[in-house]
């Protein structure tokens, strides 16, 4: 496998795997964490595909930017993505960068051929209550506090607390969220928040003419399971539930997240 890493791109840290004269797989990272979160699947993928790996603005190795809107940073990785001469790809996002692998195929369907999401939340109402220890860690009254004096055992319970499998965090992961500013984080998560409430997922989606692949967790902690089959109703999706899987497929699942991606990738189904 060859690796090429660590470059910037449109501000964004970009990182390859795979031979660049493959057909490109771009993975797309969740709020609070980085391109760091797909390592347990990348060698499965990048035996068959250029994987393009990113960090978001103000997570990982990449700097703060001045918004966090949603259609913005789909727009700054669209801009990478020219720059590098890619399309089109396929797109997978987990969690909330499933939401901006959404925006960068409404902005740009030349872009994007297909597009996988992995535990998006479809809207608002799909929420669930969330894990006492994430609610002590980024919630008020405390939260800026206890951000300020996370461990690593911490920030690994963080990424724990969404699972229903025992996994074992990467410690890239660990090191890239230790990163990422209080500030910064509640405001992604307002933005991402706002972008599901103006239009569900699902009625974006239907708007946009691209094979869809949906994989849920069927004990998904974060997201109501059952609100994957939303995503019924979108025209050309697929919904995968992996049992007895939480919020982390890439994590949790990575031998069947990955055969899922690879078969979608190659057939768009």
């Amino acid at each position: 496998m060859d690796v090429y890493d660590g470059k910037h791109v449109r501000g964004m840290r970009v990182v390859h795997d795979g031979s660049r004269e493959a057909p490109p797989l771009v993975l797309i990272h969740g709020s609070g964490s980085s391109g760091s979160s797909w390592d347990p699947v990348v060698p499965a993928l990048a035996g068959r595909y250029h994987v393009i790996r990113v960090d978001l603005p103000g997570h990982g190795q990449s700097p703060p930017a001045p918004s966090y809107d949603v259609p913005e940073q789909a727009a700054c990785l669209a801009a990478a993505l020219d720059e590098l001469g890619l399309r089109p790809v396929t797109v997978a996002g987990h969690s909330s960068g499933g939401y901006i692998a959404t925006a960068l195929a409404e902005q740009r369907p030349d872009l994007v051929g297909s597009l996988a999401l992995i535990s998006s939340g479809p809207s608002p109402d799909a929420l669930l209550p969330q894990p006492a220890f994430l609610r002590l860690l980024i919630g008020p009254p405390l939260g800026p506090l206890v951000w300020r004096i996370r461990s690593d055992a911490m920030l690994r319970r963080g990424v724990t607390a969404v699972c229903n499998r025992p996994v074992d965090v990467p410690d890239d992961l660990v090191a890239d969220v230790r990163g990422i500013g209080y500030r910064t984080f509640r405001t992604v998560l307002r933005h991402n928040g706002a972008y599901i409430a103006e239009r569900s997922l699902p009625a974006r989606l239907t708007a946009l003419d691209v094979p869809v692949l949906v994989i849920f967790g069927a004990a998904d902690p974060r997201w109501d399971p059952s609100s994957a089959h939303h995503y019924d109703t979108v025209p050309n999706a697929r919904v995968e539930q992996l049992p007895g899987v939480g919020h982390f497929p890439m994590l949790e699942a990575p031998e069947e997240t990955g055969e899922l991606l690879l078969r979608f990738a190659a057939t768009g189904r």
